[in-house]
Parts: C-alpha cells; sequence; structure tokens
C-alpha cells in the first residue's frame, strides 16, 4: 500500500554516517557548546548576534504562564468515565464525569468517590478503580434522556420554536424514515415504567427525573412538551398523574397543576371512561385537588356564587 522512499543523497555540510559513527566521545564533548558567560546581557538586548537561539524573559515567562493554566476538565475528551448501573437489571451507561457533574446529584456521588490526596497510596503503580453510580429505581430509557440533555441540552424528539405561530412543537423527525410525525410521537411519547406498573408519559417520569437531579431547565423542557402530544388515552393520562403525584412533593405545583387542568378541560371525555371512575374509587390526593380546581372552575363561569358564599352546610 506504501510506496518505497528512494534514500536521501547526503547533502553538502552534512555528515555522512560512517563519518558521523567515527566520532568518539572527546569529539564529542569537545564538539558541545560551552554556556554564554554573555547571557544577561543578551536578555538585555535581544537584537545582538546570536540571540536568535535564546529565549528572552517574556517568552520565558509567557511559556510558564501555559504550564500554569489549569487543564480544560469541562472537555468531554479529558474527563475519566462513570459507569450507571440503571433500574432492577442493572444496564448500564458510560458518561464523562464533567458532564455528570453538571448535576449536582451526580456531582456529590462523584466527589464522594474521589480518593482524598492525603491517602496513603498504593506501592505498586496500579490503576484506580472507575466510578460507578447505582440508579435501581430509574428506567433506563429515562435516564438515556437525561444523559442525551446533559450533551445536547434537549432530548429526542427536541423542541422547535415555530415563528411564523409563535408555537412550540416537537421536531418533523419521521420524515427520513419513511414515518409520520404524528405515529413518531406517538411512538416517543410513552414509556413503560417499573415503578409505576404500567405505560405513562415519558415527560412526566424525565420531569421527575430532572427533579432528582436538580435540572431545572430540563424540568421546563419536559413540561412543555407534556401538552405537545395528542391522543393519548385516559387510563394514560391517570397513570401518570398518579405517578407524578407520588414522585414530586406537595410543594410541587407545575406538573400537577398541569394534570388537573388538563381533566377540566377534557372533562366530557372523562367522564365517559370507565378508567376515570375506578381512578376515583381508588382515591387519592389527586382527586381532592381536582374537586378544588372543578369549584374554582365553576367560580369562574358563575361568579354570582362562589363556593366559599354558597349554602350552609356542616361538615
Amino acid at each position: 500500500m506504501f510506496s518505497k522512499r528512494a534514500p536521501e543523497t547526503p547533502t553538502p555540510g552534512r555528515y555522512r554516517a560512517a563519518k558521523a559513527s567515527a566520532f568518539t566521545l572527546q569529539s564529542r564533548k569537545a564538539t558541545r557548546p560551552r554556556p554564554n558567560r554573555g547571557l544577561k546581557d543578551q536578555d538585555r538586548d535581544s537584537s545582538g548576534s546570536g540571540s536568535g537561539s535564546l529565549r528572552s524573559k517574556p517568552q520565558r515567562q509567557e511559556q510558564r504562564r501555559e504550564f500554569d493554566k489549569p487543564p480544560d476538565v469541562t472537555s468531554p475528551s479529558s474527563s475519566p468515565i462513570v459507569m450507571l448501573r440503571v433500574g432492577p437489571e442493572k444496564r448500564l451507561f458510560a458518561a464523562h464525569e464533567a458532564i455528570l457533574r453538571l448535576s449536582p446529584f451526580f456531582a456529590t456521588h462523584c466527589a464522594t468517590q474521589t480518593p482524598s490526596p492525603t491517602a496513603p497510596r498504593p506501592r505498586l503503580p496500579l490503576q484506580p478503580p472507575g466510578k460507578h453510580i447505582d440508579l435501581p429505581d430509574e428506567q433506563p430509557e429515562v435516564l438515556s434522556c437525561v444523559l442525551e440533555y446533559l450533551y445536547k441540552g434537549d432530548y429526542y424528539p427536541r423542541l422547535r420554536h415555530n415563528s411564523r405561530k409563535k408555537t412550540w412543537e416537537l421536531e418533523d423527525a419521521g420524515t427520513n424514515a419513511g414515518v409520520s410525525a404524528g405515529e413518531l410521537g406517538q411512538a416517543t411519547a410513552t414509556v413503560f415504567h417499573h415503578r409505576a406498573g404500567g405505560v405513562i408519559l415519558r415527560d412526566t417520569a424525565i420531569y421527575c427525573a430532572a427533579q432528582q437531579y436538580n435540572l431545572p431547565h430540563l424540568q421546563r423542557i419536559a413540561l412543555r412538551k407534556q401538552g405537545l402530544h395528542t391522543g393519548i388515552q385516559c387510563s394514560t393520562i391517570l397513570a401518570s398523574a398518579r405517578f407524578a403525584y407520588a414522585n414530586t412533593p406537595d410543594t410541587e405545583s407545575k406538573l400537577r397543576a398541569h394534570y388537573l387542568a388538563l381533566i377540566v378541560r377534557s372533562r366530557g371525555t372523562f367522564m365517559r371512561s370507565g378508567t376515570m371512575q375506578a381512578e376515583m374509587e381508588r382515591g387519592g390526593k389527586m382527586f381532592f385537588d381536582l374537586f378544588v380546581a372543578l369549584c374554582n372552575h365553576m367560580d369562574d363561569y358563575v361568579p354570582g356564587e362562589s363556593a366559599s358564599s354558597a349554602a350552609t352546610t356542616h361538615c
């Protein structure tokens, strides 16, 4: 594959190989240049003869500053790899530590595994074991989206702003694969979550995971994507709402309010749903919040009488 290069002919002024090998140790010592005692004078005036091979003080200081500069630890290529074991099946994921440290949750786990500089080092120069993080309660498909966000700033399908309509929409990623955007959106809208015991909206699971990993911007992205999917079954919406209530604190209002508003707007559909009846018979805090949301919705349309000024009722 590679052609052989023709041997180079010795140029005038260069020693041949035979002549160079005949140098004795004494001749090498004799030809070694002696240190120049006038180095300080040449540092003061770099324009003198022979000063081209010597470095001036500003050049040495600049080189010293380059070595003193710390390495770019934010670059993924120079960052160590952290292994993540996810879900009950302990599926393995690999990510750069510099990327994971964007999340305070992962940064804390990485910091606890960093050896102390005062700890005794092993006698043999063995490579230290890599860091690993166990996430047994996480769903692998959800963590994949979280890692994609940490690397790219969004997860598939990404958000697109339609400047003409002034609305947000999901990217049309199905045109190249021969699948319509609607069918592709339905395929990526839901995910089976082992903690929910069934299918829920993927954006809901990502929102809850982003809250756990302290990624507020990812929470806003997932919340905005919640309402961009259409044709979701009532059972999936109710299961997702229960998952949101079970995995967010009582002080959380955005995701919970999203589901309450969704049920209120689509109350005609949920009234005819057998799943809604079964879920209400099971009860839970979500349905009391739904009752309050429905009362507030009625007060907006009937301003003459509010729930507080209705007929006296003994509780």
